[in-house]
């Protein structure tokens, strides 16, 4: 029996490491079984400290990158994504229903993220994306505004949305988090079989 995998994606000005602190009351409620990869974004590397910038510009280069990774890497079973991150795995959820599909995982948890409406990523937009995906907004983020993650939680055709009081940070209080944990228990038993 193998664990399930998820690869956590920080938001702007993160890395992995503050993304692991930022994560860990969710992640002390999240099944055992669940491994957590967490990754820096590759222009980190050279000084850089987000997946893009505005504009978007750099997200080819973050694009292969994951590519490769999802490729190098396997098995991902799902991604999660903090606000950059999230908008990066939503970006990511388009590459998978994409045909031919560069990338292969089962599921995806935003949590403050946004989505891009930018002309080069009309296509990836084109249709309702499939994996089974969880949208987190804070009422009070004024970093991500909440219509702006149900904005991306809309990009799915039935995307499980929460809610907390809270602002631009990932949750752990239990309204949120038990959720969460539900949903990746059922993705926990797929990967024991």
């Amino acid at each position: 029996m193998r664990h399930l995998r998820m690869l956590c994606l920080h938001g702007y000005h993160g890395t992995g490491a503050i993304l692991r602190r930022q994560m860990a009351p969710l992640a002390a409620a999240i099944p055992p079984d669940i491994e957590l990869l967490y990754v820096d974004a590759p222009s980190l590397s050279e000084g850089g400290f987000g997946w893009w910038h505005d504009g978007f510009r750099g997200w080819e280069r973050t694009r292969d990158w994951a590519v490769e990774l999802l490729g190098t890497a396997a098995p991902i079973d799902g991604i999660f994504g903090f606000s950059q991150g999230a908008a990066l795995t939503g970006l990511l959820a388009a590459l998978r229903d994409s045909r031919p599909s560069p990338v292969s995982f089962e599921f995806a948890i935003m949590v403050g993220g946004f989505t891009s409406s930018m002309p080069q990523h009309a296509q990836l937009f084109r249709r309702k994306l499939t994996v089974p995906s969880v949208h987190v907004s804070g009422r009070a983020d004024a970093i991500v505004p909440r219509r702006d993650s149900l904005r991306l939680a809309d990009r799915f055709a039935d995307p499980l949305v929460l809610e907390h009081p809270g602002g631009h940070v990932i949750p752990g209080d239990p309204v949120v988090a038990g959720p969460i944990a539900g949903f990746l228990a059922g993705f926990s038993r797929l990967a024991a079989r």
